[in-house]
Formats: structure tokens, sequence, C-alpha cells
């Protein structure tokens, strides 16, 4: 068996992982980065043009805390909009960490190569939009999941990226279950 699918196969035996766990497992040798991408949490409908997070939201930027807080994360990257920063804001106050902002525009594949030029060999917590988060997963060569629903807030990508080979990627749900009919 390959050794990127060793460790999704442990953890279904082990039940369901935790972040830390499979990314205590997988380590970070030679150059081994660690990137989990989620998207942002549940937003106010109003202001439209950058809305802040409801209380659902702040609820989940809390439920990431719980979900990251151990992984090791020691860079944390999100757009310039409130409902990202939000987001991250609980558990980059928690580790002690200054958020990097990048531009929502800018395309998934710099994105990644830039987090992978500067935090190569780290574990990374990278903040989204429900249309970003499938290219970004792929723009670090693990294969595209599905599109997200707009209710899916739920969504974490824990993408592994090693030094050589090809990259992996273990989805997980955190906080609330997200309304989609299908995950």
């Amino acid at each position: 068996m390959r050794p990127s699918l060793l460790v999704p196969a442990f953890f279904a035996l082990l039940g369901s992982a935790s972040v830390a766990q499979v990314a205590l497992a997988q380590g970070t040798p030679n150059g081994t980065t660690t990137i989990i991408v989620v998207r942002h949490a549940e937003k106010e409908a109003v202001p439209a043009t950058d809305p802040p997070l409801t209380s659902a939201g702040n609820a989940r930027a809390g439920a990431l805390v719980e979900l990251a807080k151990d992984a090791g994360v020691n860079a944390i990257v999100s757009t310039e909009y409130l409902r990202t920063r939000s987001t991250v804001a609980p558990l980059a106050a928690k580790l002690g960490l200054t958020t990097e902002i990048i531009g929502a525009r800018t395309s998934a594949r710099i994105t990644a190569d830039s987090i992978l030029s500067k935090h190569r060999g780290h574990t990374v917590l990278l903040v989204g939009h429900s249309n970003t988060v499938p290219d970004l997963v792929a723009a670090f060569g693990a294969a595209k999941p599905a599109d997200i629903c707009d209710a899916g807030y739920d969504n974490a990508f824990v993408v592994t990226v090693p030094a050589s080979g090809p990259a992996s990627v273990l989805r997980l749900h955190f906080g609330a279950p997200a309304s989609c009919d299908t995950k």
C-alpha cells in the first residue's frame, strides 16, 4: 500500500481522527508540508460586501480552535475579508500567531506556491471560500474535492505535500454538521 494511503486507512480503523492525530502521524520529515484548508464560518447577510460572522459562525471559529490547536500549526493564511479573518482569529490568538493575508482574487496556484515556498516542512491553516477551497486543495497536488454547497461550513481538508511524491488529502468535518444533503 502506498504511504499516502496508509494514514487515512489507519485512521479509518481507529474511527474519527483529529487533525492533531493526522499531523502527528504524518509528521513533517524531509520537507513534508501539511495544509489544513477550511472555508470561512457562517456569515451574516449584511453588509453584503464584507459581512461579519453570525453567532453560529463564531461558534464554528471556536470549533476550529479545538480541531487545530494541537496540530502543530505554525502559520495561518487568510483572505482579506472579515469573515475569513474572524474565522481564524481565535486560533491565531490561542497560538500567538499573526495571520498572513493573501488576496481573495489570488489564484489557487499562486497561493499554493507562496505557502509552499514560505512554509515548507510546516503545518499551515488556510481559510478560503466555498468557491476557492476545492481549487486550493487541488493546487497543492491533491485530488480536487467536490464543490462545497452554500451551507457547507463544516469541511476541513488536511492536505499532505511530501518533499517528493504525490500529495494526499483527508477530509474531516468540524463544528455543527452542515445542512448539505451530501457530505
